[in-house]
């Protein structure tokens, strides 16, 4: 599948089905997540500048306890356990390899990192984000108005 075939699904479709390895052991999958209540799924890159601005702020909700937050990183466990450690974030991160193909970032379309899926209990999606939007982040609580942080930047 090229990039250009890749499409990334509707606000209000049924999020793809995966079951992807766990950074800390075993395998999760979208139905366990959704089980739980709604969730984030946050695909990223190491490498991504804009990730790099944008995981500690996922991390402010993780701590809140307001909604789950799930990374997923097209790297492998090193470099992921090294990135998660490097911008303090300790919600569960999900791997998603060149190894096994990026089957889940192919399934939800991802062209460009972060890319980040509101998903409800139902397994729909409800928000999708491509890149920073501050305003984006602000509506998850994630934002507040003492942020110095830019309002948008592309992924």
């Amino acid at each position: 599948m090229s990039r250009g075939d890749l499409q990334i699904p509707e606000v209000g479709s049924r999020a793809p089905e995966f079951r992807l390895p766990r950074l800390d052991g075993g395998e999760l999958s979208l139905a366990e997540i959704t089980a739980q209540g709604p969730a984030l799924l946050a695909f990223f890159k190491v490498s991504c500048p804009v990730c790099q601005l944008t995981f500690p702020f996922l991390e402010r909700i993780h701590q809140a306890g307001s909604l789950a937050v799930y990374g997923i990183s097209q790297n492998d466990a090193a470099d992921t356990r090294d990135f998660a450690r490097r911008y303090g974030t300790t919600f569960p991160m999900l791997l998603d390899s060149a190894k096994a193909g990026y089957a889940a970032s192919n399934a939800y379309g991802i062209t460009s990192v972060p890319t980040i899926f509101a998903i409800g209990r139902d397994g729909s999606i409800e928000r999708v984000t491509e890149g920073w939007r501050k305003q984006e982040m602000a509506a998850l609580g994630a934002v507040g108005p003492e942020d110095r942080v830019p309002e948008w930047k592309a992924g």
